[in-house]
């Protein structure tokens, strides 16, 4: 099992007591919920919420504890609908709720989507084919170029923004971009030389800004966190990990926002990984946790 993003800081800040139940609204590979799972024994459960229908399927089959798999309540939805997936699931009692927002090494691995630049697949990037018509194809091939320079620039904080915008404008007017490795050729020659040696993929952060507007991922997160606290009991734990600036804006205006009165702030300044997971999982340097406590 891969192990998540801030594993053990998670753990200690949800403080997962017997018999208490929980929600992991994006249980991705099933790291976190598998920890919960250990020390929520012997009746508490865990509401495992995914977007993607195969990493539900993955887990289903891929957990093997029966014990663990008999207090899991799987659930193929996206978190922007959290009330209602809670109400649907009658799940009560809810101790504590965790947003990991990080894409799992499935997609990257896997998914065949488009997700990472190191493979060439069509250009798709959605979590769900069904609940979704708009993949990153469509961006490329039909926004505006206003549109499109706007999610690089806002999305992607793509400091080449307008260059990018431009040459997919350009290269579009001759075939229709179809590919990962025609987007990454078409960056290429968007960028200066010295950006493409730089620490950071030079593609990663347009790949970035499609996913996000692809999944609507910042509007989903805004509308999400007020139900969260909804669900939530008195006393009870809400943690987010970030990986995007942005997104850690949204998660901490709505702890300091009118949220506040409700809401009590453990970490005023969020955790971040240690430099020896940062070694071991590189995909973890961006991360952000924050957390607070309902009243």
């Amino acid at each position: 099992m891969h192990i998540p993003v801030l594993q053990k800081e998670v753990s200690e800040l949800l403080d997962p007591q017997p018999n208490e139940n929980f929600i992991d609204a994006t249980i991705g590979n099933g790291g976190h919920t598998l920890a919960i799972l250990e020390r929520n024994i012997p009746k508490g459960k865990v509401l495992g919420i995914d977007a993607d229908p195969e990493m539900i399927k993955n887990l289903e089959s891929g957990i093997l504890n029966i014990e663990f798999k008999k207090r899991i309540i799987f659930a193929n939805g996206n978190f922007v609908n959290l009330k209602e997936i809670v109400k649907k699931e009658e799940f009560k009692n809810v101790s504590g709720i965790l947003f990991d927002l990080g894409l799992s090494s499935w997609h990257f691995e896997e998914s065949g989507k488009g997700f990472t630049f190191k493979k060439n697949e069509p250009l798709d990037m959605r979590y769900n084919n069904e609940a979704n018509e708009l993949t990153a194809e469509k961006i490329v091939n039909y926004w505006s170029f206003q549109e499109i320079e706007k999610i690089l620039r806002e999305y992607g904080e793509e400091r080449f923004a307008k260059n990018v915008a431009e040459e997919i404008i350009r290269a579009r007017k001759i075939s229709p971009i179809k590919t990962t490795f025609q987007l990454i050729e078409i960056i290429k020659r968007a960028v200066p030389v010295f950006y493409q040696k730089g620490r950071i993929n030079f593609a990663t952060r347009t790949f970035q800004a499609l996913r996000i507007a692809v999944n609507d991922e910042l509007n989903n997160l805004t509308k999400a966190l007020p139900q969260a606290l909804e669900v939530l009991k008195p006393g009870a734990r809400l943690l987010v990990i970030s990986f995007h600036s942005l997104e850690d804006k949204i998660v901490k205006d709505f702890y300091r926002g009118p949220a506040s009165a409700n809401l009590k702030i453990i970490n005023k300044k969020p955790i971040i990984p240690t430099n020896q997971e940062i070694i071991n999982n590189p995909r973890s340097r961006s991360a952000k946790l924050r957390a607070a406590v309902k009243t």
